[in-house]
Formats: structure tokens, sequence, C-alpha cells
């Protein structure tokens, strides 16, 4: 139809950053928590849920000649993943997880075989943060 669609998780005032979790509910209809809330008719195919979350969401911010798309001339962002989005059965797309990301051609996150390439993390703000003392579910290694 022509209408400019983009995604987010429009976290963290009302939902999780983790941008897997709104995936899942973009291409299953269900909350985090399984519950059904859409039929088949009004979900995603994983594709398409993925490019407007990418594509999509790059128009919004008027960065779609930078952002959006893996081609030349494009910003150098990108993440290795946890597991293959594309096949991994419905419950796992929420533990989904970047094992590398690179932004702007840097390296600014790894783990595992890739935690030699990360730089040191900022301290986590505010001191006090339970996140800083127990970890985040996000993180589930």
């Amino acid at each position: 139809m022509g209408i400019p669609l983009g995604a987010g998780t429009d976290g963290t005032r009302v939902s999780s950053y983790n941008p897997w979790i709104a995936l899942y509910w973009m291409t299953t209809g269900k909350t985090v928590g399984g519950t059904p809330l859409y039929g088949k008719d009004n979900v995603l195919s994983r594709a398409d849920a993925l490019e407007v979350y990418t594509k999509g969401s790059a128009w919004f911010s008027n960065e779609e000649t930078v952002k959006g798309t893996l081609e030349p001339g494009m910003y150098a962002d990108f993440a290795l993943l946890s597991d293959d989005y594309f096949s991994v059965p419905d419950e796992k797309i929420k533990t989904i997880e970047a094992d590398l990301t690179v932004v702007g051609g840097d390296v600014v996150y790894g783990t595992g075989k890739y935690s030699k390439l990360a730089p040191t993390l900022a301290p986590v703000i505010p001191n006090w943060s339970p996140v800083k003392y127990y970890g985040g579910y996000q993180n589930a290694k």
C-alpha cells in the first residue's frame, strides 16, 4: 500500500529494549509469556519483520540512505548472532543474543570467542543498579 512502516522495542518505558522480544511478537502474535494476542493473518513473516525493524525504521529517522541494509555505502553495522533467526523455533527467537556487534565498522561488543575483540565496557550506571550485581535477563549465558 506504500505506507511507511517501522518497528522498535518501545523500551525501556513500556517493554524490553531487547529487539528479539519485539521480533518474536511481530512474527508470532504472542506476548513474551506465550499468550496469543493476534491470529496468523495479523503477524509478519520473519523476513518482513526484520525488514520493518531495520530498513523501515531507518526511513522514519531519515537515514534510509545510510542505515537499514547491508550494502556498499551504508554504515557497517551488523551483529553475529547466537542462533539463526530464520530457522530457530518460534520460542527460541526470544533467546537470540549477539555474539559480536559492529557499529560504524568498530567492534562494540563481543562474547565467547569474540570477547578478545570487544572494548572494555563502561561501568553500569547508576551505581546502585541491580544489573551491576545480578546481570540482566537479556544475557542468559
